[in-house]
């Protein structure tokens, strides 16, 4: 059923299996995403117009800016977990989204306009990038959704989210406009936000709160973005896919997703985009963990399907209290150990 297959990706991207972290190696620059001292740290860091806080969410580094203002914010309740906010569990946000920037993923694919690229506007984020619409839904909608809990106080102006040039209606702008279309999904941000203002701070709780909210970003964009997996090679959209599937899987053992851990684990993700012409297991600038990782949710993605999503069912079984996750992460560091 492809529990064999998650297996190997979670043991891949283990903590485990990369360099021990030390304290010291929180203040080392290559650990935040590309460009992060230059990002807007705070709601009022955005500019002011017509009495509202205006955030372009289409540029690399106003999106990037929405996640340190998350960051900052939130910083208070993860101070036990690390020293300089290290353990703060919203850090997978913002550094898968630096990843994705890095390697090219949130470029217009399409090829008609230079949005992305080191030879045009670099840091615009594409519409037509199915990386970027995606990724929409895990930086506006969580911002968005910790506006409405109050993790930034009561803000003397309204948030306004700058559309983009086309395709407009994929989107939503504003708390309100947000609270209208899609309640479900700002009730699940929210929560997650909400939770942390309780004076006994429970980590797995935080985690399935974050966790619950990430996975139903992904399902509610997933349906309305497979138009944009046309302008990606087919071995990059299958890929991205398989992510899409993966974070289920991963998402039920309640990964940590602080900056070590994460920091950890994403040197084992392609550091390019896939093209035609990239054969697996043996993609030749890719180390043999790279190639592991892409093989083993492909194979997890096809398995979970071939038994109508049986895989993922009788996964989320095994992980639904905290002893079955214990006892899978034990597992998992035996494997790592062994």
């Amino acid at each position: 059923f492809g529990i064999h297959a998650l297996l190997v990706v979670t043991v891949t991207l283990s903590p485990g299996s990369a360099a021990t972290w030390g304290e010291n190696d929180v203040t080392g620059e290559d650990v935040y995403p590309p460009l992060w001292d230059l990002a807007p740290g705070n709601p009022l860091d955005f500019p002011v117009k017509d009495n509202k806080i205006v955030i372009s969410a289409w540029n690399y580094q106003g999106r990037l800016g929405v996640y340190k203002s998350l960051l900052n914010a939130s910083a208070k309740y993860f101070g036990a977990f690390g020293p300089q906010n290290s353990g703060n569990i919203l850090w997978g946000l913002p550094l898968q989204h630096g990843w994705q920037f890095h390697t090219g993923r949130l470029a217009d694919h399409s090829g008609v306009t230079s949005c992305g690229y080191e030879n045009g506007e670099i840091l615009c984020q594409s519409v037509k990038s199915w990386w970027s619409c995606m990724n929409y839904y895990l930086a506006i909608i969580p911002f968005l959704g910790a506006v409405e809990a109050g993790l930034f106080g009561q803000l003397p102006y309204e948030i306004e989210i700058l559309p983009p040039e086309e395709q407009k209606d994929d989107f939503c702008y504003s708390v309100k406009d947000c609270r209208s279309r899609m309640p479900n999904l700002m009730d699940d941000w929210k929560a997650f936000f909400e939770v942390n203002n309780f004076s006994s701070f429970d980590m797995d709780d935080a985690l399935g709160f974050m966790w619950k909210a990430h996975t139903a970003s992904i399902a509610y964009a997933l349906p309305k973005f497979w138009d944009r997996l046309k302008y990606l090679s087919d071995t990059e959209a299958n890929f991205g896919e398989d992510w899409g599937n993966g974070v289920d899987f991963i998402a039920a053992t309640h990964f940590s997703t602080d900056l070590l851990t994460t920091n950890s684990f994403q040197v084992f993700l392609p550091q390019r985009m896939l093209i035609e012409g990239d054969v697996l297991p043996s993609i030749s600038d890719f180390s043999p963990e790279q190639n592991k990782v892409v093989v083993s949710l492909r194979t997890l993605h096809k398995a979970n399907k071939l038994t109508g999503g049986l895989s993922l069912k009788l996964w989320q079984k095994a992980m639904s209290t905290e002893a079955g996750r214990k006892m899978g992460r034990k597992l998992i560091e035996g494997l790592v150990s062994s």
